[in-house]
């Protein structure tokens, strides 16, 4: 099925809109970042991002369209995020998204977002070699998913304590190297000794779940030890020691599963250090690795559009009663 559909993601703190045809082609995204209104907050402030999406959500969507050059009447339906998330902001934009559909008389498509940042997966790679193991690595979320194909998920393992990307935050601000943690990790961590320090590798032997509390506890202690340890040698040892086990991890699941190929997805997926281990792992699997673009990673409004898209031919439009969920769980196989 052909078709356009107008993507809104407010889940946390990017207020996005994008316009995505037949579900690959990317005609426009428009992502309006709150970093610095959070920064000096050291982390999300969930009534700040609220109110933020609230100024922004329309705007963005205007730029969306003007961008993508296209009009309600060349959309065949909304989407917008209906969690998991931050209930305040997702719901601006799920009410900004049932506005705009019932106002143009298109269909609505409720979203599930870490079913979008597995659709961001695989947006630059279409027809890929089914099944695929997907890492999906973010601040709210760690886990592996066997991705059968569009709509069909298994999860494999996931994150016992801490995300990934939680546990990068704290460790930066434990730090004092600024938010948001990922980039400011991966940044100290170019100029410093990823043996500096033997961070410990919780559960690298074990299964597929993960736990990252362990490893932020021993930075704490660690530096508390050697006060004398540079933010670079302890950035670039954590980091280290994350990768390790992300990675170990994924191709582990990739072997058990008989994957056709490995994906990253979320936004711990733009880490450099990360895209590289996890590319020679699935090389050495003889698999190919499909990465996300940078821009793909974070939040954003082209995978929700691409998945609304997906979502519209195989299953049909939401209700517009459809809730906002905070807490919504993937969709999986039984």
């Amino acid at each position: 099925m052909s078709g356009t559909v107008l993507g809104l993601e407010t889940s946390c703190d990017e207020t996005a809109a994008a316009v995505v045809r037949d579900g690959t082609d990317i005609c426009s995204s428009v992502v309006s970042s709150q970093v610095d209104l959070h920064a000096a907050y050291g982390g999300v402030v969930p009534e700040l991002a609220g109110r933020a999406h609230l100024d922004l959500v329309l705007p963005v969507v205007a730029e969306a369209l003007a961008r993508a050059e296209v009009g309600a009447g060349d959309l065949d339906a909304v989407a917008a995020t209906v969690g998991p998330g931050l209930i305040g902001s997702l719901l601006v934009g799920t009410s900004a998204a049932k506005a705009l559909a019932l106002g143009w008389d298109l269909p609505y498509v409720a979203v599930n977002h870490l079913e979008g940042h597995l659709f961001a997966a695989v947006l630059d790679h279409p027809d890929p070699p089914w099944p695929l193991v997907v890492l999906l690595v973010s601040g709210g979320h760690t886990m592996l998913v066997s991705m059968e194909g569009p709509g069909r998920y298994r999860l494999l393992g996931s994150t016992l304590d801490d995300a990934a990307g939680e546990a990068f935050d704290k460790v930066a601000r434990f730090l004092g190297l600024g938010y948001p943690g990922g980039p400011a990790i991966e940044k100290a961590a170019e100029s410093g000794d990823r043996e500096a320090f033997a961070f410990p590798r919780a559960m690298l032997e074990e299964g597929l779940d993960l736990s990252f509390s362990g490893v932020k506890t021993a930075v704490v202690h660690a530096v508390r030890k050697r006060p004398e340890a540079t933010d670079e040698d302890v950035a670039a040892s954590f980091q280290a020691a994350v990768v390790d086990v992300l990675v170990t991890k994924a191709a582990r699941a990739a072997s058990r599963v008989g994957a056709g190929g490995m994906c990253l997805a979320g936004g711990v997926a733009a880490n450099g250090a990360l895209r590289r281990a996890f590319e020679a792992a699935a090389s050495e699997l003889g698999l190919p690795a499909f990465l996300p673009s940078r821009a793909m990673c974070t939040d954003n409004a082209a995978m929700i559009a691409a998945a609304g898209w997906w979502q519209l031919e195989h299953i049909g439009p939401s209700p517009l009663d459809t809730a906002a969920d905070p807490g919504l769980r993937l969709p999986l196989l039984d």
